[in-house]
């Protein structure tokens, strides 16, 4: 039992994922567009923590990386794609990206 991201759910997330995102926005700091997607995404996951949320906390993870590259690209005006420039390692370490993926291991699961 517990709360199963409905697809509607996921797109929403994913939808304000990219309006944080947009290209009207790249005039903020890199840190603040940072520490607000964490926010959503620590907050989203917060709420849908208990069941098959794997699927969910992967589509969603997969989406704010890619918007979070695709955002750094138009703010420093980098060629696309961003994967040499903005590796896995840096969205965590440089910008401190959270991954909703290796959430799911801290999740008070029950141990009978």
């Amino acid at each position: 039992l517990g709360t199963v991201p409905s697809k509607k759910r996921v797109q929403r997330i994913c939808r304000a994922i990219s309006d944080e995102t947009g290209r009207d926005k790249v005039w903020q700091d890199s840190k603040t567009v940072v520490d607000r997607l964490n926010r959503m995404l620590i907050g989203w996951a917060n709420y849908f923590c208990l069941g098959p949320v794997s699927k969910a906390y992967s589509a969603v993870d997969m989406h704010a990386r890619w918007r979070l590259r695709r955002w750094l690209c138009d703010k420093h005006k980098e060629p696309r794609p961003a994967y040499k420039r903005f590796p896995e390692a840096s969205l965590n370490s440089v910008y401190g990206l959270v991954q909703l993926p290796h959430r799911t291991a801290n999740l008070p699961w029950a141990k009978a």
